[in-house]
């Protein structure tokens, strides 16, 4: 994606794809979205393409592994955080019987984003602004939320 436009938008089919966009904020935090962009085809082969059983059910020899394939951002954090992550969806999914009916469960935006920032790891602020906006959910423009935060405004992303 060419620099200073936001990222594509698009409501998730299916589980795998709300990992993804999950894992993708995660990685952002701290990382250059040039360098998670060009590792990440390398990142979604590696993590079985999001399948969040198959990433839920990864163990310490996984990790182990993971962190020795230059395909991936070797953060063994945010690899583990991940594994987590991929159980919490996956759980919640059942809970609300459908991952998206979890997100709508809280009644607003703030709401739904202390929510993800406790159930998720390495997810903030601008990490739950971020996945919620990369897969269709409500958000308030980004300038706005940006400003009620007291920061200048930048590109999501």
């Amino acid at each position: 994606m060419p620099p200073g436009e936001p990222p594509r938008r698009a409501r998730p089919r299916d589980l795998d794809g709300y990992l993804e966009a999950l894992t993708h904020a995660v990685f952002q935090g701290g990382v250059s979205r040039r360098v998670v962009d060009a590792k990440w085809d390398g990142i979604r082969a590696a993590l079985a393409g999001f399948d969040p059983h198959a990433v839920a059910a990864l163990d310490a020899g996984d990790i182990d592994a993971l962190m020795a394939d230059p395909r991936v951002i070797r953060n063994r954090a945010k690899l583990e955080g991940t594994v987590d992550n991929a159980q919490t969806l996956l759980e919640l999914d059942r809970e609300y019987r459908g991952f998206r009916r979890y997100l709508q469960s809280h009644g607003g935006f703030v709401e739904t984003v202390a929510d993800l920032k406790r159930q998720f790891r390495f997810l903030g602020d601008t990490g739950a602004y971020y996945f919620l906006y990369v897969v269709g959910e409500q958000v308030p423009p980004h300038e706005e939320w940006a400003a009620s935060r007291g920061r200048r405004h930048h590109t999501v992303g």
